[in-house]
């Protein structure tokens, strides 16, 4: 680490994030959060809402994902800056729509931990009574011993995250090689052992498409398969601690969602094959699939074709995979309240970090919500539809952010530029409205009714903290973020997804969505920051990426 020297009487600049995290521990940080409790339960939940056909379903979901990772590739390496998934649209639109996007992400990113620490407890419950099933709603939820246990690991993240960004990507590149292991264990004994390929067309158990479509794309928003794709982001939110970013960001955003993708499509495939068709014969299919132990879906698999090894090992692992994933999460939202803060539409306390670089404040925050989260959502099953839906709706709004860039500041250095003008990030945007809507109605009122809960949070920070807080550039934000936000409200309620009213069926849903994407993404083009605006922004950005880099260096 480098030193660096002051004049006499100068004051020292308070200690900033560091930069320790190489190219691999940031692809690393990727993989690692991608692969957490989503693998563990998405290939059945996946299975009982599209039949064979599910493997499509991580296919598409995989693309529309990459679709959105790709733009924050590019923005990523014009500014590594933590936090990146909240700064940015600060930049291009200004504090309003940047304070909407960092409430919405910052819930999501805080809701993960929990529901790592739910999934592995409900593993675990083969061990210890840690969480209880209801059959009639298919969710296992916490008991006492449960809540103890899931507050003390929250409580161990947050003490390892104290350490600092260097011990926690020592320990994580430990652990995801663990996980790689164990997954591709998994799907090489599936397919050795017991692959039944009658199990994809058997007319008895529902066919290879028993959901239809409908079936198909539910799968994506709501059987933890696009939440199994989210720590990509990783990459952008701690582009501002690694050490070459214009290298490794890309690679890591890029590289995780494709090894991933890779890995997941063989796993439905194993799952589905390894099935025995007794279960699915006495369950009646795919759609209504059940078996002994399936509150571990794949270690029952395991035990069930004979491989009571690998069941041990999906036991053990089913505590590592989702710890190491609460562990991520709790570092990224720490460092999303950081750059909230450093965006001043939070307060300042949450940008303090100690000598070891740890935003202390912001970790014990993420801390109390996630004890908080336990009492109204106490299962895995119910927290991931809502995770889903707030997460890739504050991504949402970085293909904005792109598009805009690239008229506002045309001639800024892009180390990375992502091809073919407006199409990507159009597809991405509308491939985040799809998601949501997926989701369905009874998801996703309680996300805008958190939304709304966000503004008033807004509206009280304005009128207790007027010296400090920015504008709130309405103009440039409300434009688009209150039709955008409004008009999936409003394309929810009354579609055909999981409680809507049912007047928008599958095929218009499309058509709809498209709608809303194109008057979005035209309101926010007109509606974004003057160029001279945006170069402030930017050189405030710049100058704070120059005081981590000067204060701290960089470790090679």
């Amino acid at each position: 680490m480098t030193t660096i020297s002051r004049p006499p009487g100068e004051p020292a600049e308070e200690p900033r994030l560091r930069r320790d995290m190489g190219r691999i521990s940031l692809l690393f940080a990727g993989v690692g959060s991608i692969i957490g409790s989503g693998w563990l339960f998405g290939a059945l939940n996946a299975a009982r809402e599209a039949g064979p056909a599910s493997v499509f379903s991580w296919a598409i979901a995989a693309v529309m994902i990459l679709l959105i990772g790709l733009c924050y590739a590019e923005l990523g390496t014009m500014f590594p800056l933590s936090g990146g998934v909240v700064r940015f649209p600060h930049l291009s639109f200004g504090s309003f729509a940047s304070y909407t996007m960092g409430w919405i992400t910052w819930i999501a990113a805080a809701t993960v931990a929990p529901i790592e620490v739910e999934g592995a407890l409900q593993y675990a419950t083969k061990w210890a009574d840690f969480t209880v099933s209801h059959p009639s709603t298919g969710t296992h939820t916490l008991t006492g011993l449960g809540y103890l246990v899931a507050v003390i690991a929250m409580a161990c993240f947050v003490a390892l995250n104290y350490f600092g960004i260097r011990w926690f990507a020592r320990v994580n590149n430990v652990l995801v090689w663990w996980k790689l292991g164990v997954i591709l264990m998994v799907i090489a004994a599936f397919f050795v052992t017991a692959f039944h390929g009658s199990n994809f067309s058997t007319a008895s158990f529902g066919g290879f498409s028993p959901g239809g479509a409908k079936g198909v794309f539910t799968a994506i928003s709501t059987a933890g398969i696009t939440f199994s794709f989210l720590g990509f982001r990783q990459g952008v939110e701690l582009a501002g601690e690694t050490s070459n970013p214009k290298r490794n960001v890309p690679f890591a955003i890029i590289g995780s969602v494709l090894l991933t993708a890779v890995i997941y499509i063989l796993l439905e495939v194993a799952f589905i094959g390894a099935v025995p068709g007794h279960d699915l014969k006495s369950s009646g299919g795919w759609l209504s699939l059940s078996f002994a132990n399936d509150f571990g879906p794949l270690a029952a698999i395991a035990s069930a074709i004979g491989l009571g090894w690998l069941a041990y090992i999906l036991y053990v692992d089913a505590v590592i995979s989702p710890a190491d994933t609460g562990l991520i999460y709790t570092t990224v939202t720490a460092r999303i309240s950081y750059a909230m803060g450093q965006n001043r539409n939070a307060p300042e306390g949450l940008t303090k970090t100690t000598s070891r670089g740890a935003p202390m404040v912001s970790l014990l925050v993420t801390f109390v919500l996630g004890l908080i989260v336990f009492l109204p959502f106490p299962s895995w099953q119910q927290l991931v539809g809502f995770i889903t839906s707030a997460t890739v709706l504050s991504f949402g709004a970085g293909p904005l952010v792109l598009a805009a860039m690239r008229r506002q500041i045309p001639d800024q250095e892009r180390p990375f530029r992502v091809p073919g003008g407006d199409i990507i990030p159009f597809l991405a945007l509308y491939s985040a409205n799809l998601i949501v809507y997926w989701a369905g109605w009874k998801t996703n009122w309680k996300l805008f009714v958190t939304i709304c809960i966000g503004f008033v949070f807004l509206a009280i920070f304005e009128a207790l903290d007027k010296g400090r807080s920015p504008k709130m550039d309405w103009k440039a934000g409300a434009t688009w973020v209150v039709p955008w936000l409004g008009g999936l409200a409003i394309i929810s309620w009354v579609g055909d997804y999981d409680g809507g009213l049912g007047y928008i069926g599958l095929g218009w849903g499309f058509l709809v969505n498209l709608a809303l994407a194109a008057i979005v993404y035209l309101l926010a083009l007109r509606s974004k920051l003057p160029q001279a605006e945006v170069e402030e922004h930017v050189a405030e950005a710049r100058r704070e990426a120059r005081i981590e880099e000067d204060e701290l260096g960089e470790m090679i």
